[in-house]
């Protein structure tokens, strides 16, 4: 994969233009800090470190245990005390949130990435391969976060955020005529839990084979090919027996 330039050959979007979704997009996202205006670097520098050791605590409860924990847990499980997880957030709902964002932010440097690639198949690729990443890795928090009461409004904000971005991505492609023309913003999370799907059935007996499927999905949004991707190793007969009858 060719990495990103800075610069792209895009006929239709500028740098101006990338430039212009990012900053609309990035412009959602409203992480509110409760960090003092007095507060000297070294109480800010702590204050975000222990930020992060919450979250990341956090994510790991919520994955193992759903969001019915309490606050209290979640401060076990960072080795801080109760009053800086609450000092941070102020109850539950402002914790899941803060998760919601972590997530919209990690797509948007995806995003981000992706419209700098001077190949625009290659940037449409990269958003792909690093969403799928993203979904496969965080399987547990995800569907915690996604089927809780917060899921919906997260989901709904997700979207704003993430898709004038995806439309520049695919616009791209689209213009350089390497993506299908008909392809939409609204594929792409489709085709991104669909692939995830696979991981999520297969678990750990086969955890590598959403990749075949990937290419599969990806040669197949390419406008016109010369030939076809190779594929990986395809499953073996009792790999298909145990995802055919895996319950639902």
């Amino acid at each position: 994969m060719k990495k990103p330039s800075g610069t792209h050959t895009n006929p239709s979007a500028g740098l101006s233009d990338v430039a212009e979704t990012e900053t609309a997009a990035i412009g959602l996202i409203d992480i509110q800090s409760t960090d003092t205006p007095s507060a000297g670097p070294k109480l800010r520098a702590d204050a975000a470190r222990n930020r992060e050791r919450v979250l990341t605590a956090a994510a790991k409860v919520f994955a193992d245990r759903g969001l019915d924990v309490s606050l209290d847990e979640v401060a076990r499980a960072a080795g801080v005390g109760v009053g800086t997880v609450y000092r941070r957030f102020s109850d539950k709902e402002a914790l899941v949130k803060a998760l919601f964002e972590d997530k919209i932010e990690n797509v948007v440097v995806f995003a981000r990435e992706s419209m700098m690639f001077e190949d625009p198949w290659e940037g449409f690729v990269h958003f792909i391969e690093r969403a799928l990443d993203l979904q496969v890795q965080n399987r547990g928090l995800r569907d915690a976060l996604l089927h809780s009461e917060f899921g919906r409004a997260g989901a709904a904000r997700t979207r704003a955020v993430v898709t004038p971005m995806v439309t520049t991505i695919i616009e791209r492609a689209q213009a350089a005529g390497r993506l299908r023309s008909d392809l939409v913003a609204e594929d792409v999370p489709m085709l991104v839990t669909m692939l995830g799907a696979v991981s999520d059935f297969m678990g750990p007996s086969d955890p590598e084979l959403w990749q075949r499927y990937r290419v599969l999905i990806l040669d197949g949004l390419v406008a016109q090919r010369a030939g076809w991707t190779p594929l990986s190793n395809p499953p073996s007969r009792e790999v298909v027996d145990a995802a055919m009858t895996k319950p639902l």
